[in-house]
């Protein structure tokens, strides 16, 4: 089974994902207020995609067409902190990270890029919180 990269990123108030392989035949993009219907809505898009690249006589990987492939999801963190949200805060986040809430704050919104150690200290605070529950 073939693996398709999906980027997904947070600008707004949306969530937003990208597949840009040249096995598709193209680019793919679609944007949600949810991970979970941004999830559905890139299944769906990359199955209309297929169908219209078919149509349109190109030649794709027949892997493609079957559908014998899966979604390999890249939460970029500004992504990763807003689906946290609805579990945690902002301000939990930041003091299990040991950082400061409104560097967080920026990282979030996409303001700022953190750099990898920053990004591994966010993450690593996110499952500090999440061993924490796994505990209740």
């Amino acid at each position: 089974m073939e693996k398709i990269h999906v980027l997904v990123g947070w600008s707004g108030k949306n969530f937003g994902a990208s597949v840009d392989d040249e096995r598709i035949g193209g680019v793919v993009a679609v944007t949600a207020k949810t991970y979970e219907d941004l999830q559905s809505k890139m299944r769906e898009a990359l199955e209309f995609h297929v169908e219209g690249v078919v149509e349109d006589g190109m030649d794709i990987p027949s892997w493609l067409v079957a559908g014998d492939y899966e979604l390999e999801w890249e939460l970029e963190l500004s992504a990763m902190i807003r689906i946290c949200e609805a579990y945690t805060s902002m301000t939990a986040i930041a003091r299990a990270a040991g950082m400061d809430a409104r560097q967080l704050s920026h990282y979030a919104n996409g303001l700022k890029r953190p750099r990898p150690q920053q990004r591994q200290r966010v993450i690593d605070g996110i499952h500090k919180i999440g061993r924490s529950l796994l505990m209740v």
